[in-house]
């Protein structure tokens, strides 16, 4: 997470607890993050630096209007692009999911696998971040085909690897360790 989207972040989070306005912020950055996941030509427009201020304050209004964001989701989305930092924009969302989480003492999980898990697994899973993290868990599950096998769990800035590339990979190190030859 950048220094500079973490500072509008928690601007924007300080500025909507005040207000009293914290779950209408949250709701609207959430529906802009997902915005700008599901549409391409959106990110397209919010990371290219070679339209012009005016042209791109229009479009971001109208993304804003469609999606009824709150005036402070608007001021600071119009600040950011007033300042030219607009590509912060999901650095900027990105950080305050992330301290509005820590604030209400849940944390994000990504679980990656090559395919769906079962909710049985999922539900395991869940039931032992808890007790580890001590925190109510919110687990995000991806699917990344180029894994053969296995999971990565990323909590934060904290990964593991339990795929079985990496699990090959430690076996390998080991037995070249030992002076065998894999």
């Amino acid at each position: 997470m950048s220094a500079l989207g973490r500072r509008y972040a928690k601007a924007l989070l300080d500025l909507a607890r005040e207000r009293g306005e914290l779950a209408p912020v949250l709701r609207d950055v959430g529906s802009l993050s997902d915005a700008l996941k599901a549409s391409a030509e959106f990110r397209e427009i919010v990371r290219n630096p070679a339209i012009p201020r005016p042209a791109l304050k229009a479009a971001m209004g109208a993304v804003m209007r469609k999606l009824e964001c709150s005036e402070l989701v608007r001021n600071t989305v119009n600040l950011l692009t007033d300042k030219g930092r607009l590509g912060e924009l999901e650095q900027v969302l990105r950080a305050l999911d992330e301290l509005a989480e820590a604030e209400t003492g849940r944390v994000r999980v990504d679980v990656i696998s090559a395919k769906p898990l079962s909710d049985a697994y999922y539900a395991r899973l869940e039931e032992k971040l808890n007790r580890v993290t001590d925190r109510e868990v919110v687990l995000v599950k991806k699917q990344d085909p180029l894994l053969i096998g296995g999971v990565i769990t990323r909590i934060g800035d904290r990964v593991f690897d339990g795929s079985l590339s990496n699990r090959l990979s430690e076996l390998r190190d080991t037995l070249l360790a030992n002076g065998e030859t894999p």
